[in-house]
């Protein structure tokens, strides 16, 4: 089974009322929440662990994982508030404005932290649950206990407007990265990770802190992988893009989906090398799934079948 750990939170998405004016609706999201959603959603087995809130919007998020057919008996429940966040779109693009103080994700403890099932084989950890305390140190320490004997893949998805203290973030995301199989990451955050350089210098520098394989998406252009082996590029599929929410979580779960579908998720054959053919099939799936959400409103991941 694959758990996904970190925020679950409603995306306050803009929309216009009857009357015309502007407004805003409440949907699920996070960026985790919908890598598990889309995980379920493309056949894998699939849990989810975070702070979730007993309030209405608790409840709801704790709805859509159910029907999704994610296992949340993991979950940290608590009556601390649900994260709001707000959510604008220029030319496509999302902007996001936090409401995170003392929540129920927010607010996660490494004694909330759960004992780890043996059928869980695979555990992904991403979005801004790793930036923010208390929980970021949660997630750290679950990283390291996951990553003993269990794939681990991480998405550190940087927002630097979340880091109150970057050595300390550094040096946390040092330890997570230590830990971590596959790392899927942006351009972007690799730049702020790693540093100006070529892509590949780059890439290169961050297998070296551990990872076995990193995934460099470039937005429309792709991604490309970094191993063991020469790189392998997977250039992205065009669509008319209504919005980019979600993109990004849903490529993750078709990654991870495409190795289940290999029976490849799992730390050992990671480690040993994935051969080219399964890592392609896995970067495809991750690519035409992700082509999906973005060409509909919100983190609206695919089923299966629509990628027939």
């Amino acid at each position: 089974m694959l758990l996904c750990a970190g925020e679950a939170l409603i995306d306050m998405l803009p929309r216009k009322t009857e009357g015309g004016e502007a407004g805003f609706a409440p949907y699920p999201g996070g960026s985790v929440f919908n890598t598990a959603v889309a995980a379920a959603r493309l056949g894998v087995k699939t849990g989810f662990f975070s702070g979730l809130s007993t309030d209405l919007f608790g409840e709801r998020l704790a709805a859509v994982l159910t029907a999704a057919g994610v296992d949340s008996t993991l979950a940290a429940r608590s009556d601390r508030p649900t994260t709001l966040a707000f959510v604008t779109l220029t030319e496509g693009q999302a902007s996001y404005a936090f409401y995170d103080e003392n929540t129920a994700g927010r607010m996660l403890s490494e004694a909330d932290l759960p004992e780890l099932p043996d059928h869980v084989t695979a555990v992904f950890f991403g979005g801004i649950s790793l930036a923010v305390e208390p929980c970021a140190e949660g997630y750290a320490t679950l990283v390291a206990r996951a990553g003993t004997d269990r794939l681990v893949m991480l998405d550190p998805n940087i927002r630097p407007g979340f880091i109150a203290d970057e050595p300390r973030f550094r040096a946390r995301m040092d330890r997570m990265l230590a830990a971590a199989d596959v790392v899927k990451i942006s351009d972007e955050d690799l730049e702020w990770l790693m540093g100006e350089g070529a892509l590949a210098d780059r890439a290169a520098a961050l297998l070296a802190k551990g990872p076995a394989l990193i995934l460099v998406t470039e937005g429309a252009e792709g991604v490309t992988a970094y191993g063991a082996g020469d790189p392998l590029r997977v250039p992205a599929q065009k669509v008319d893009v209504v919005d980019t929410v979600g993109a990004g979580d849903t490529f993750n779960a078709g990654f991870l989906a495409g190795l289940a579908d290999a029976g490849a998720m799992d730390k050992a054959s990671v480690r040993a090398g994935l051969s080219a053919e399964v890592l392609e099939a896995a970067l495809t799936l991750g690519v035409r799934a992700a082509a999906v959400t973005v060409s509909r409103a919100g983190a609206n991941p695919p089923r299966r079948d629509e990628l027939a």
